[in-house]
């Protein structure tokens, strides 16, 4: 669940089904000298406009729509007798473009297409908005799974890494701050193989920033350091000293930027 600020009003996103929904109700409220959001929506999905509107989306999204009920509703749609609550279409046709929850976060939610289009009975400026604060939300959500993936992105052969340096450089019988030292050394190599810089030297001429150094790293750096961190853990498993190690994974993260920043270019 997410929430976003349409022209002074909250609205809720809700995730069903890994899909977003925009809460009707919600955006009912913003419209004013109206009592009841749920008049608000039961009059505009009686019209002949958006019954269409709504049958034309569950035949492009929903393949158990049930068309023979929907040209019951669409036959019926703009007469002043016909009346039709949300929970009866859903009921009657099986649609899934609008659903209504309970709960806390209860009330009728619309797929984002349906909801942009009930936009235009609060308002065409209200509609406008909306689309921009949820396209804004969207692309916050690109960056931060940005971000995460790649700090998984890094992990990935964390684990292959760590135990080639447990089996083969930590010797019996150390303490914990022994065995840390070593796994802070290695790490050290694929730092410097990577941004010619330690840790520590990384902390020293960035006093002002949080994180680590790989936390400012790039996506193309981060699949580069898990690649090195594979061939790290193949290396010590050969016994090759770590002065040669280090000049080795230097020019293999060389080769591999250039190929990665040479793909980035291209795909631009």
């Amino acid at each position: 669940m997410a929430k976003i600020t349409v022209q002074n009003t909250e609205i809720t996103v809700l995730s069903h089904h890994e899909q977003d929904y925009i809460s009707l109700t919600d955006m009912a409220n913003a419209k004013q000298n109206e009592s009841r959001a749920a008049d608000i929506i039961k009059n505009w999905i009686r019209t002949r406009y958006t019954i269409e509107f709504l049958g034309t989306w569950e035949m492009i999204h929903n393949p158990n729509f049930k068309v023979v009920e929907f040209d019951h509703f669409r036959m019926q749609a703009g007469m002043p007798s016909f009346v039709m609550s949300v929970s009866e279409w859903i009921e009657k046709t099986d649609a899934i473009g609008i659903i209504v929850k309970k709960g806390r976060y209860g009330g009728t939610y619309a797929f984002k297409d349906i909801a942009f289009e009930f936009g235009t009975a609060i308002s065409v400026p209200f509609k406008l908005y909306l689309i921009e604060e949820f396209q804004r939300l969207k692309e916050d959500e690109q960056k931060l799974l940005g971000w995460t993936a790649k700090r998984e992105l890094s992990k990935i052969n964390y684990r292959i890494h760590t135990d080639a340096i447990k089996h083969h450089l930590i010797p019996e019988e150390v303490t914990p701050l022994q065995a840390s030292i070593i796994y802070a050394e290695e790490a050290d190599v694929l730092n410097v193989a990577m941004f010619g810089m330690t840790a520590k030297q990384w902390r020293d001429a960035n006093p002002t920033l949080q994180g680590n150094i790989r936390d400012y790293a790039t996506i193309n750096e981060l699949i580069c350091l898990s690649n090195m961190e594979n061939i790290n853990a193949v290396l010590i498993n050969e016994g090759m000293p770590q002065s040669e190690r280090l000049m080795k994974l230097n020019q293999i993260a060389i080769q591999q930027m250039k190929v990665l920043e040479g793909e980035r270019k291209l795909l631009k």
